[in-house]
């Protein structure tokens, strides 16, 4: 494990004499690798926050561009930035914001046949995506790499958050049973109130450093739903089904190039 340094101790002193942190947690945090897929309205405070609290490395996937209809809620990006690649102008601007945390910019979008490899190399994954086929893709394959997934989606004026494959508990399949095809559901483009995904995407955040950590209690098995409109939170209860980890089932999925 790397020590803390010197410049490290000042620059996060206020977690090194915060209880439920302390040293050890920051070391903790400075000595774990962080998967980001997707740079977008999730993507962006979950970058930034773990960035400044000074994640060892932070993984960037996203191969889409800039544009003029992010800029209400990706908070990263300016006018300047339009038709620029997010994973590359995201991880320019945190740099900048703390150059002692590892940036990894991965400028493809996930899939099948790149997931494991993707995934492989880190210690916890955030899903920042937007569509379906791609959260049954992070799910399975964190089953099949042992690997913890924050999860989150946003819709209008709601969030919702939780954890999954996390100390035996559900995956993304036991909270939404493919029952039709990720690949036949439409994408619809919806209105989204700009604050949600920055709300949504700092609580992603901070379930990651809570699993590192021990600090809290990650919302394993636990759906939270905000209402930003309504400041109320509702919390369901998601059940573990053992058929969602079938290994063999799942390596079936990826060799077939196919998430049915």
């Amino acid at each position: 494990m790397i020590s803390l340094s010197d410049p490290e101790k000042l620059r996060y002193h206020r977690h090194l004499i915060l209880d439920e942190i302390g040293e050890a947690g920051q070391s903790l945090i400075r000595n774990t690798s962080f998967l980001v897929v997707g740079a977008g309205g999730l993507g962006c405070p979950v970058i930034q926050y773990l960035t400044a609290t000074g994640a060892g490395k932070i993984g960037i996937v996203d191969n889409d561009h800039i544009e003029i209809s992010n800029l209400q809620r990706q908070v990263f990006y300016g006018f300047s930035d339009i038709g620029k690649l997010k994973s590359i102008v995201s991880s320019s601007k945190m740099g900048r914001l703390n150059p002692m945390v590892d940036l990894v910019t991965i400028n493809r979008r996930l899939n099948v046949t790149n997931a494991l490899e993707i995934m492989e190399g880190y210690d916890v994954i955030i899903d920042c995506t937007d569509n379906l086929i791609s959260r049954y893709i992070i799910s399975d394959a964190c089953i099949l790499l042992n690997k913890p997934m924050v999860h989150a989606a946003v819709h209008k004026i709601q969030g919702q958050i939780t954890v999954f494959n996390y100390h035996n508990g559900p995956s993304y399949r036991c909270l939404h049973p493919e029952t039709t095809p990720a690949s036949e559901i439409p994408n619809q483009v919806l209105g989204i109130y700009n604050m949600i995904p920055g709300i949504i995407g700092m609580m992603q955040a901070n379930e990651a450093i809570k699993i590192v950590t021990g600090a809290g209690e990650p919302l394993s098995g636990k759906l939270m739903i905000y209402n930003a409109l309504s400041s109320q939170f509702l919390f369901i209860d998601i059940e573990r089904n053992p058929e969602n980890f079938e290994r063999q089932t799942i390596m079936s999925r990826f060799k077939q190039g196919s998430t049915s």
